[in-house]
C-alpha cells in the first residue's frame, strides 16, 4: 500500500532548520499518525510523501511557501499595554490568544515589551523557514469511515477534538 489520499500514515520524523538544528522530532516516542490529503501536516510534506510505502526513508526540504508561509511584516504590530486584559506580567516569548475582527482566534507571540506598548507577532514561529525533514514511513492503512468524516486519525480507538 502506498501513501495516498484517505490513507492513515504513521511516520517517525526529525525536523531541522537551515543551520541543522533539530526543531522537532518523534524520536523516542510514538510515530506521528496523520490522514493523508486532509491537511493534517503541512502541504509540502504531504505532497513529498505521496506515493511512498512503508519502510521508505526520505529526506525532504520544504520551502516556506509550502510550509508555514512567508513572514509577513503586517502580522507584526504594536499594541497599547492597556489592551491586554487578564494578563498580569507580559514577557518576551509569551504566546497570547487574540481575535480578528470576525472573531476568529489566533496566537500571537510577544517580541518586545516597553512601558506602554507591546510588540506582538502573529506569524507562525516557522514562517519564512526552509524545513528539512528526515522521515521514516512506519505503516500505512486505509482510513476508517469515522476518521474520514472527522478528517483526522483516531489512535487506538480514541480521538480528541
Amino acid at each position: 500500500m502506498k501513501v495516498g489520499k484517505d490513507k492513515v500514515v504513521l511516520m517517525h520524523y526529525t525536523l531541522k532548520n537551515d543551520a541543522g538544528d533539530v526543531i522537532d522530532s518523534s524520536g523516542g516516542g510514538d510515530p506521528l499518525p496523520f490522514l493523508q490529503g486532509h491537511g493534517n501536516i503541512i502541504l509540502g510534506l504531504e505532497s513529498a510523501l505521496e506515493g511512498s510505502k512503508a519502510g521508505d526513508k526520505l529526506d525532504v526540504s520544504i520551502e516556506p511557501e509550502d510550509g508555514y508561509g512567508l513572514r509577513m511584516q503586517d502580522a507584526i504590530q504594536e499594541i497599547p499595554s492597556s489592551e491586554l486584559q487578564g494578563v498580569n506580567e507580559v514577557k518576551v516569548g509569551m504566546q497570547l490568544q487574540s481575535q480578528d475582527q470576525d472573531g476568529n482566534a489566533f496566537l500571537v507571540t510577544v517580541t518586545k515589551v516597553e512601558d506602554d506598548k507591546i510588540t506582538v507577532d502573529a506569524n507562525h514561529p516557522l514562517a519564512g523557514e526552509t524545513l528539512h525533514f528526515s522521515v521514516n514511513i512506519e505503516s500505512i492503512r486505509k482510513a476508517e469511515a469515522e476518521e474520514l468524516s472527522h478528517g483526522h486519525v483516531h489512535v487506538d480507538g480514541h480521538h480528541h477534538h
